[in-house]
């Protein structure tokens, strides 16, 4: 797993920039000021460094000056606002391997990431691997159908599903099949977002508009003009914000906090969620409004245990990625590990599944991943019950989750793939401790 030091002292954009290169199979490590990021840097080598250029304690180029010194040769991304240009052009000159304009358009920073993680060899990383693939199984090849269907078209959709499952893949491949392919596809991950920026992340600020609001911010909506902006558990949007959404989306326009100016936007909407919006709608925790504004066409992406024609073909794909990655060369699975396979719940899904083999593909010694080989929460609840299997390990990735984030919540949701008021309930049904 590619080790990633995100430089960055707007909290909520680093952490935006943190959960999706998660999803992208990869670990970031977020410093909030220069001389935090010197003692991570001095702590471990990581594969990729992203920098802003103006910190609290410095700038981008005080950092290209101290790896240098320091003979560290990670290649280093600057993200730079327009203005910002020419000091990132003379950053290339001090040694950075590329810059990236804010907003930052992910798929743009995703191509870039790819092309310097394929370049040398001597930087020990591999490039990542697409995420997902598309199954042959007849529930898989109907919801590709429908997904083709309505990707042509400007319909909003929303994609359900539980955790792990594919979610943001679905909606990179109705952008991909989309007429908007060739502009910007903004990905928004609403349980990250802490509550009080949630508005600025959206609709953008001016500079003054709020307490810590020193720079003019664009929008998400403002950046995706002409694309597709993907809105990742969009249950977890406040109630307030809920209104100012549905406003954008009816009006085709957004207004920057402390703005007066309306700014057009051009975007397709593609929402996920894990929850049940209409059980939300019905307690009023959801507007039914906004419910039916974006819920234009539904796709529901399956459990991988109702995908069994899938699985194996999945996990062919996942021990390919891990190959690269560990520079293994692992040429299958045993004949109890496949059982074990097919039989399995997969509570965790796609993302379990990926997470597993990695883990068997870096302990396996000959040419065929053996249950010696899996994790031991996996082997340990494979005699058991069906429920009790998907409860069991339910509860220890919880636990272990906690434990690894110092009973941090919010850290173990993320861990987790799921949001914190998910979290909170999956302790009270299982009787964990607050």
């Amino acid at each position: 797993m590619t080790e990633v030091l995100i430089l960055e002292d707007d909290t909520t954009f680093a952490i935006m920039i943190s959960s999706w290169l998660k999803k992208k199979g990869m670990h970031a490590h977020i410093a909030a000021s220069l001389s935090d990021a010197r003692q991570k840097l001095n702590a471990q080598p990581f594969g990729l460094i992203l920098s802003d250029v103006y910190l609290p304690d410095g700038t981008g180029l005080d950092l290209l000056k101290w790896l240098r010194e320091k003979n560290v040769s990670a290649p280093i991304i600057m993200m730079t606002n327009n203005a910002q240009i020419p000091v990132a052009v003379q950053a290339i000159k001090l040694g950075a391997s590329d810059y990236i304009s804010k907003p930052v358009n992910q798929e743009e920073l995703w191509n870039k990431i790819i092309e310097l993680l394929r370049a040398p060899a001597d930087l020990g990383v591999t490039p990542p691997k697409a995420e997902s693939i598309e199954g042959r199984s007849q529930v898989s090849q109907q919801m590709f159908g429908h997904l083709r269907l309505v990707a042509p078209t400007d319909m909003s959709v929303l994609i359900t599903g539980a955790s792990g499952t594919g979610k943001e893949f679905i909606a990179r491949r109705i952008h991909e099949l989309s007429s908007r392919r060739d502009n910007p596809f903004i990905a928004v991950d609403c349980g990250a977002i802490p509550r009080e920026l949630a508005a600025s992340e959206f609709f953008g600020h001016i500079k003054g508009s709020f307490t810590g609001a020193i720079d003019n911010k664009t929008g998400a909506f403002e950046a995706a003009h002409g694309g597709t902006i993907f809105l990742d558990e969009i249950g977890n949007l406040a109630y307030e914000l809920q209104v100012h959404l549905l406003r954008v989306l009816q009006e085709r326009s957004v207004k920057p906090i402390g703005s007066n100016r309306l700014v057009k936007t051009d975007v397709r909407l593609v929402s996920a969620t894990n929850e049940n919006l209409q059980t939300a709608t019905a307690s009023g925790l959801f507007r039914e409004d906004l419910y039916h504004r974006i819920n234009e066409f539904t796709i529901c992406v399956p459990n991988l245990c109702e995908r069994k024609d899938d699985i194996l073909l999945f996990a062919e794909h996942f021990l390919k990625q891990s190959n690269a990655d560990l520079n293994k060369n692992v040429k299958g699975f045993d004949r109890e590990t496949t059982h074990l396979f097919l039989n399995h719940p997969w509570p965790g899904n796609l993302r379990q599944m990926k997470n597993v083999i990695k883990y068997a593909t870096l302990l396996a010694s000959s040419e065929l991943i053996s249950l010696a080989n899996l994790p031991e929460e996996m082997r340990m609840v494979q005699s058991a019950p069906t429920q009790l299997r998907n409860e069991t390990y339910e509860r220890n990735q919880i636990t272990k989750a906690l434990h690894d984030a110092g009973n941090n919540k919010t850290i173990a949701a993320r861990t987790l793939g799921i949001d914190r008021k998910t979290l909170y309930n999956k302790m009270k049904a299982y009787g964990m401790e607050f």
